[in-house]
């Protein structure tokens, strides 16, 4: 199992859907997976130490599971079936290691919430991590050896269907800069 670090959390200018973008600590091992919109308003706001009003869903649950004498130990990325992930909440109970199925986008907003550690299984990065050349921002894939990787080919790109839409809506050549609201017509 690898321990993962929230890197960020992205939004489709084409589509509106998130993507949640874990990094394996102190590597360049990426793994995005898509969440829903509200799922990832609570990372988001939890991460920017947002205070609202009144109790997010996750504030409540990690509220009811220290109220009944657990603690949230560990959350885990633990399966990827047909481009579907699931994760698994563990906690300790009592002394019992309880594991809990869930989403992950629910996982690891608990998990912000407790300062649990996330972690992901080697199989589920093995077939969906990416990894990112440090110089040039750009996919590598593994060619033999960890520290040998070569660029992605345009079918390997391709095959990454899920997420060629959301990369194709960047524009690189606008960010830092002020976005000018349009001119009015009257």
């Amino acid at each position: 199992m690898l321990e993962m670090v929230i890197d960020s959390i992205r939004v489709s200018l084409m589509n509106y859907q998130r993507v949640v973008i874990l990094r394996a600590k102190e590597t360049n091992q990426y793994l995005p997976i898509w969440i829903g919109p509200s799922e990832a308003e609570s990372i988001a706001l939890k991460l920017q130490d947002v205070t609202v009003p009144r109790p997010l869903t996750h504030d409540l649950l990690r509220v009811v599971i220290s109220t009944l004498g657990a603690t949230i130990s560990r959350v885990v990325v633990s399966e990827l079936t047909d481009d579907t992930f699931f994760a698994k909440i563990v906690l300790d109970a009592n002394g019992t290691t309880v594991e809990i199925d869930s989403r992950p986008s629910d996982a690891i907003s608990l998990a912000v919430r407790s300062d649990a550690p996330i972690f992901a299984d080697d199989t589920v990065v093995k077939k969906a991590g990416v990894r990112m050349d440090e110089e040039t921002g750009e996919p590598l894939a593994p060619d033999g050896s960890e520290t040998k990787a070569r660029p992605l080919g345009e079918e390997e790109i391709k095959s990454m269907s899920a997420f060629t839409d959301f990369i194709e809506t960047l524009n690189l050549d606008d960010l830092g800069k002020e976005q000018k609201p349009p001119a009015s017509s009257s």
